[in-house]
């Protein structure tokens, strides 16, 4: 007898059919498995992207735009409520300096009428101040309104090109002195900013060149790596604003970080890479960064006064 025999007709039929689907499910689970390895096997591997930032290149460098991009927000507006808080100047200068950073933030990009009033609103205001006091100031200034306005993920980024032993560098329209306390405090190698000018230690009220902002930017960069012995196709640029695209055309690998319209849509058509941090999404990869076309040439009024200030 079979070991179903002991079972009536109807018992061993419903027996069979389960050990049927028994059978019939475990093959093909075990097809499933077989042809999902032949599939794998078949693929083409992909490539694999190289390691960036490259440890210990020392030809390599990066630079980060400030405003919006390592930091919320814009410094010279966050600098303008120290200095009310500190009596320079009145209420009427600081509802202007409050009106242009609430319409930074809430449009996202640097509108170039509001970054010269802004500018020139921050002159007038230290014009016949001493440079040393507006730098103790800046530290107090870092602490209370910019410290806890530097984006977490930006600040990352530049600490992977610093453990990989590559300099890193602000490059912004903000006060060189602003910025470079700015670098300092985040660790990083220096700064490129817009220098006002003066004379015995006293600020005159005037700039030195002009600000430093767009093209400015990306003559900039030309002439510290020049400076500095860098090669810009293995260096990289970060910025969230479609005005820095001179700076980032002229590295291998540039970033659009928290990206205005036009600087996002650029970025997709070029393949750059993307960051956005503004809601807390995960970061969004766009395509691999080719190689831009670099140079090593000397920068122009801006640059050179930017590097000859570093170096004071």
């Amino acid at each position: 007898m079979s070991a179903l025999g002991w079972l009536t007709p109807r018992r061993r039929s419903a027996t069979a059919r389960s050990v049927l689907a028994g059978e019939a499910a475990a093959e093909a689970a075990r097809k499933s498995v077989q042809e999902q390895a032949a599939e794998e096997a078949a693929a083409p591997e992909e490539a694999v992207e190289p390691q960036f930032p490259v440890v210990g290149d020392v030809h390599a460098a990066a630079f980060f735009d400030l405003d919006n991009t390592v930091m919320q927000g814009a410094a010279i507006f966050h600098l303008g409520r120290g200095l009310y808080k500190r009596h320079f100047f009145q209420k009427r200068e600081l509802a202007r300096f409050a009106w242009q950073q609430t319409w930074f933030r809430l449009a996202g990009v640097e509108d170039p009428a509001h970054m010269e009033d802004a500018r020139n609103s921050a002159l007038s205001i230290v014009k016949g101040h001493r440079v040393s006091e507006l730098m103790s100031i800046g530290e107090e200034i870092y602490d209370e309104y910019m410290a806890e306005r530097i984006w977490p993920g930006t600040r990352a980024l530049a600490q992977a090109h610093l453990d990989a032993g590559q300099r890193v560098w602000l490059v912004t329209a903000a006060p060189v002195e602003t910025a470079t306390i700015i670098a300092r405090r985040l660790g990083l190698t220096g700064a490129l900013g817009t220098v006002a000018e003066s004379v015995g230690g006293i600020y005159t009220g005037r700039l030195v060149g002009e600000p430093l902002h767009g093209p400015a930017k990306a003559e900039a960069v030309r002439a510290l790596a020049a400076a500095e012995g860098l090669d810009l196709a293995r260096c990289a640029a970060y910025s969230d604003s479609s005005n820095d695209i001179p700076m980032l055309s002229i590295v291998g690998h540039p970033y659009a970080i928290n990206p205005d319209t036009r600087l996002r849509k650029h970025a997709r058509e070029q393949g750059w890479r993307l960051r956005d941090y503004r809601t807390g999404r995960k970061a969004a990869k766009v395509g691999i960064p080719a190689a831009a076309g670099v140079g090593a040439l000397a920068g122009g009024a801006a640059a050179a006064v930017a590097v000859h200030r570093r170096r004071r």
